[in-house]
């Protein structure tokens, strides 16, 4: 959806469209690289970080989390799950994905690496889950995965 509104919001063509998928596809570890590539290709004037910050204000308004996902968190809980959310990226973006999708309110916690300034795999960031959580990360019982 984004690239959409992207190719049309630039008056970049259709042709466009194809090739900004295929950049993202090419997994670049940071978007200041994908947004870098972009301004070349297309030459166009705004900054990178201008760019880039308009990705991270809108994204959060372009996911969606599957009701069946929400349903087995609540169930989870329900159980006596703590559930916390521990993610790379930036606070702004990935907030907004957590406050918009309805995630806030269906976990215990969350983590952040650009809020805590530390990064996963580094065990720092689910210790600050765990401790927000109410428990201690050394206690063990944890289940970790991305999907």
């Amino acid at each position: 959806m984004w690239v959409a509104e992207f190719a049309d919001e630039h008056d970049l063509g259709s042709e466009a469209i194809g090739w900004l998928i295929a950049l993202d596809r090419e997994g670049f570890p940071h978007r200041e690289v994908f947004f870098t590539k972009v301004r070349e290709r297309f030459t166009l004037p705004d900054s990178v970080e201008e760019l880039w910050g308009r990705y991270r204000r809108r994204m959060p308004y372009l996911v969606h989390c599957r009701p069946e996902v929400l349903d087995s968190l609540a169930r989870l809980r329900a159980s006596g799950w703590r559930v916390a959310i521990v993610t790379n990226g930036t606070a702004d973006n990935q907030l907004g994905k957590i406050q918009q999708t309805g995630l806030a309110e269906a976990v215990d916690a969350y983590a952040l690496s650009g809020a805590e300034g530390i990064r996963k795999p580094e065990t720092g960031l689910f210790e600050i889950a765990a401790k927000r959580c109410g428990v201690a990360l050394a206690e063990g019982g944890w289940v970790i995965g991305d999907t």
